[in-house]
């Protein structure tokens, strides 16, 4: 049975926990406010980009821009994983390595056994657990969201697309967590590479006159649209994970009141067991006295 000296420095440890938990969460809530704004104001730029490249695409020979021609096999894939830098924030990184681990072994198991599955990581949990199994990791950005900036997603769009026109890769995975809310994270596996054109049944109603060509126009809007697509995807996930961190630390706070109250009860009747047994002895003892 625990002592009272035992039971105060659990009281004494666990405290102590209590208020770096509770100054983690309100760190945690001034960053996601400033990430947040960032994420919601890159997606109406990413959205409506998106959106034009498709239309164009679907008016144009798209065999004349490779980006946009997907290949009649895949034999090749690059995936993208995004995690975070730093723990401590539930099972953020723990959901979006099982993703992109399932991505492979079942979307492309066949790819995979044929050992033509390549990674670029993007942020040092995702980094350091593939490359602890001998994944073929292309590029590794470990601490990127410890000065995240729009050169990191230029230079991760550029070697994807570079890697595509060379032949290299025949599809484009991007596996990272997309800001929904601050209790749920959404978990996403999306197609960068090749980009696919707007249906006619989604294709804008809109008529556009295009200067000097819908084609020429491609060729411009290509580039920046995986620039902006792979620098959105990385203030989504930013965003997502100091809402993650945020929750995990409310509940870590949460379970030191519960933590504490129990432990005081343990000391209260630890105490209380004392006395009564103080006083026994001392009743004994008079009564020994008195006889």
């Amino acid at each position: 049975m625990a002592t009272l000296k035992d039971i105060r420095v659990r009281i004494k440890g666990v405290k102590s926990t209590q208020q770096v938990t509770k100054a983690m969460k309100m760190v945690a809530a001034a960053k996601l406010r400033r990430a947040q704004d960032r994420a919601v104001m890159a997606r109406p730029y990413a959205g409506k980009l998106k959106e034009m490249l498709g239309s164009l695409s679907a008016k144009v020979d798209t065999s004349r821009n490779p980006l946009l021609s997907g290949r009649p096999e895949v034999n090749k894939v690059l995936v993208i994983l995004i995690t975070s830098d730093r723990g401590l924030c539930g099972a953020f990184n723990t959901n979006i390595i099982k993703l992109a681990y399932k991505t492979i072994h079942e979307d492309y198991a066949d790819v995979h056994r044929k050992g033509g599955v390549s990674m670029i990581c993007a942020g040092t949990r995702g980094l350091e657990f593939f490359r602890k199994r001998d994944y073929n990791i292309l590029k590794g950005y470990p601490a990127v969201f410890q000065n995240l900036d729009f050169s990191i997603a230029k230079e991760i769009a550029d070697t994807a697309s570079g890697m595509y026109l060379r032949g290299e890769v025949d599809r484009v995975i991007v596996v990272y967590n997309e800001f929904k809310s601050v209790l749920a994270p959404n978990l996403k596996a999306e197609e960068l590479l090749p980009i696919a054109p707007v249906s006619a049944g989604k294709e804008s109603s809109s008529d556009y006159i295009y200067e000097p060509s819908p084609s020429a126009i491609i060729d411009v809007l290509v580039p920046r649209h995986l620039n902006t697509q792979v620098w959105r995807m990385l203030l989504e996930s930013n965003a997502a994970e100091h809402a993650a961190r945020m929750a995990a630390m409310d509940s870590a706070t949460e379970n030191a009141k519960d933590l504490l109250r129990s432990l005081n009860i343990s000391y209260n009747r630890a105490r209380q067991a004392a006395i009564t047994t103080e006083l026994s002895e001392i009743v004994a003892g008079a009564d020994a006295l008195s006889s």
